[in-house]
Formats: structure tokens, sequence, C-alpha cells
């Protein structure tokens, strides 16, 4: 088999020596024979001296200080590549983070219209997949008990919060997304009937808009009740506890997507509002530190949930992604020893998504729910305080089967975040990061966010 190579080299150089001449030539022409040959002098002059650019002038980028334009033949095709892939090459099970089938399913629902399948399935099965097991009699629709999980209900507190449908809206700032995608979410958890956690942006007028239940996430920038050095301001605080709206508060230790690494907005997104909201500065990077600045000890860190019980007077959470076992294990013990548990701990596996983080991060960091789950489970049942607390599971959860696994691995109720964002109208262009959303969801582009129908999503 004879294969045919293109030497690139050689290409880009006749190419250029081509474009020179013909630049020249229709200079001549259009001096000497007609005017009208100056279209062509219209045309080659800016690209000779684009490529006289690249070749000569700029220094970021090697492949086109060598090759010129044809170089960017290369940048063309490599930044439509996920959009090829997406739609022209990629199976019905193949894209990541979630797959054509996935996705459309979420759509089929939030549409309300067949989300049935036939056939067979297309999943692969090598016998080391967990699946839920059936039973041979199943139970009528009438004899089921209505679902129902209480959070505060060990402490026995007034504002202890019931929830009876076994899902919520996972942390999503108004930041991360812009205003309408917020607005959407709020009125759909009203419409539901589940709450909504803030992320830890704070909480903005757009979270309370729908009329929906809120769960205040306070992340280690503590936006909205932080003092001028970064520790909790206990005023703000019971302020933000004491809106009618706010059911709950959730201090955010660690997130699956960058556990160990804090938060990140980029600068494009830190609109005059969001700086408002967020205490920060306009147009700047907002990082978040990599743990609570009261937080440096496990009995510290305890005490820093009391201290929150305490002040907000109001059921409180823990989210964390789970690493290293003893450290966990010390903590869950420390915790026996106070004797203060949070209300509930939120498990978020390192699979989870985010708006911003460094891939390393995303890739290699953290334990992915269900083992991080199981293992949180078992250490509170080996300390006899599982009875002490909820489990909320988070990472991933977007279809039914894969909520009922994590209920069946100990989870009392599930969260999502990108689940509501398909539902939104998410198409997974993996822009979260760079204000530029298709459908107008990440973004604070007005033009962009316009795709956004808020009675309609």
């Amino acid at each position: 088999m004879v294969r045919l190579a293109i030497d690139l080299q050689k290409t880009a150089q006749w190419g250029a020596l081509l474009l020179y001449t013909g630049n020249v030539g229709w200079i001549l022409l259009g001096i000497y024979v007609n005017p009208w040959f100056h279209i062509g002098t219209i045309i080659t002059t800016p690209v000779t001296l684009y490529n006289l650019y690249l070749k000569h002038v700029q220094c970021k980028h090697a492949l086109l200080r060598n090759f010129g334009i044809l170089a960017q033949f290369r940048y063309l095709f490599e930044s439509i590549a996920p959009e090829m892939r997406q739609y022209f090459f990629s199976s019905d099970t193949e894209e990541r983070p979630f797959n054509r089938n996935e996705r459309a399913e979420v759509y089929q629902k939030a549409k309300d219209i067949d989300s049935t399948t036939s056939f067979g399935t297309q999943q692969d099965f090598t016998g080391e997949e967990t699946k839920i097991r059936h039973s041979m009699f199943p139970m009528k629709k009438k004899d089921v008990e209505p679902f129902s999980v209480t959070f505060g209900k060990e402490r026995e507190i007034k504002t202890a919060y019931t929830i009876t449908q076994p899902m919520m809206i996972s942390a999503m700032s108004f930041g991360s997304l812009g205003a309408r995608a917020i607005t959407s979410l709020s009125k759909g958890a009203k419409k539901a009937g589940i709450p909504m956690n803030t992320g830890e942006g704070g909480l903005s007028p757009y979270h309370i808009k729908g009329g929906a239940d809120i769960i205040f996430q306070m992340g280690t920038g503590k936006f909205g009740v932080r003092t001028k050095d970064g520790h909790l301001d206990d005023a703000k605080l019971r302020g933000i506890a004491a809106h009618p709206h706010v059911k709950m508060i959730e201090i955010k230790f660690s997130q699956g997507a960058k556990p160990g690494k804090g938060g990140l907005l980029p600068g494009e997104k830190v609109t005059a509002e969001i700086a408002r909201i967020r205490g920060v500065h306009q147009g700047k990077d907002v990082v978040s530190p990599e743990r609570h600045i009261e937080c440096d000890t496990p009995e510290n860190t305890v005490k820093f949930i009391k201290h929150v019980q305490d002040i907000s007077e109001l059921p409180v959470g823990v989210k964390m992604c789970i690493g290293r076992e003893d450290e966990l294990r010390t903590f869950i013990k420390e915790m026996k020893r106070q004797d203060v548990f949070p209300d509930y701990i939120a498990v978020d596996g390192m699979e989870g998504g985010t708006g911003a983080a460094p891939k390393s991060f995303m890739d290699n960091v953290g334990v992915p729910l269900i083992p991080g789950l199981d293992l949180m489970n078992s250490i509170l049942v080996e300390e006899k305080v599982r009875d002490k607390l909820k489990l909320v599971a988070s990472g991933k959860l977007i279809s039914a089967g894969k909520q009922i696994n994590a209920i069946a691995h100990g989870a009392n109720a599930i969260y999502s975040a990108r689940g509501f964002m398909l539902a939104l109208g998410c198409i997974q262009a993996l822009q979260c990061n760079r204000g530029t959303c298709p459908v107008g969801i990440t973004t604070h582009d007005d033009v962009l966010q316009r795709g956004i129908v808020i009675e309609d999503k």
C-alpha cells in the first residue's frame, strides 16, 4: 500500500511564494493594464500582509511562524473538533461527560415528551457494572409510602426542614450561571416543590425571584457573609438565615471537580452586579481559598459547624469530596467526641462538574461518588452515629437508575446540577468557563441569554 504524504513545509513555502507573486502581479496589472485588476489587489494585499505578520512579527506561536496562514487551518479544525465529534463522529454512547443518550433522556423528560426507547440497550455488560435488583412481587403504586426526609430532626430544632421529593438542585451560583438561568431554576424548583442551592456566590435576587426554598451555601470565600479578612461575619450570616426563603445553610469544605483547590470565577464573568453581591472587584478573577480559614484542624472544623448552627438557627449541612480515609475517620470521631453533627453531609463525587477548574484536578483528585459514599456510610455505621445525620449524594446523577443506585448505597436524598442545566437546554458545548455559552446558561452576555425564555424553561 502506497501512502501519499504532503510536505507541509514545502507547501507553505510555495503557497507563500504564489501569494506574494500574485499580489505583485495584481498590482502591476492594475497599474499598467486596467484599474479593474485592482480588485485582485484588494483581495491579496491584506492576506499577504497577514501572512508576513504571522511569519515575521508575532512570536507566540511557533507553528504560525513556520507555516503562516496554512497553519491557521490547523487551529480552525481544532476549534470545531468538539462540534464535529458531537454531531458526526461520536456514537450515542461515547461522549463525555454525558453521552448523547443520557442528554436526550433529560431533554425529553424536561419537555414532557416520550422518553421510551426500543429494541434493546446500547450499553455493554461485562458483569462488573452495578444494576438494580428487582422484586418478583412489585409493590402496587397505591401502597408506596410518600417520600419524606427531615433535616434537623436529629437535633430537634424548630426550623427543621422537610423535603417530599428525593431531588434537590445542587449548588450553582449567580456568576457561574446567568440571571435568566438562575431565575428559571428558581421558578422550576418552586413548581416542583424542591429546594435550590445558591452555590458559593452568595444569595442573589434571582435565586429567590421564583419563590423557591433556598439552601444557602457558604464556600471557603464566604461570599455574602465574610469579613474583610475572610472570616465569617456572624451578623451577615444571621441576616441571610432570617430570610424567609432560606431554609438551610451548607458549608462547602470541598467540591468533587476540584477538591483542595477552592473556587474560581473568571474575571470576564464578574459583572458589577456580581461584584456587589459577592463583595469583590469587578472584572477580576475571584479565587476562593483552599479551605475555610477557621477550619485548620478537625477540632476547630467541628467547632465551626456548631458555631454556624448556633448563629443561623437553621439546619446546617456540609459538602465534601472524600479524600483520605484516616482524615475522614478522625473528623467523624471528633464530631462524636464533641457531640456535634451537621444535619447532613453531601458527598460530592470527583466526577462532579464545575464552571472552571484545572484539568489535572478534574481528572486526578478525589474519590468517585459511590466509593466515597460507601466509605462515608460505613464509617458512620462503625462509629454508631449514622442516625445522627442525613447523607446526600452528588455526582452525575441525572437518571433515575443512577439516583436509585446512590440511595441504595446509603444516600437519603440526591443533588443534581448538570441535570438541571441540561433541562434548561445545555448542549454540552464545554464553554462554561469562557462566558460564551451558546444557549445562554453560563454567560452574562445579554444577547446569548436571550435564548432562555424563563416561563418556558
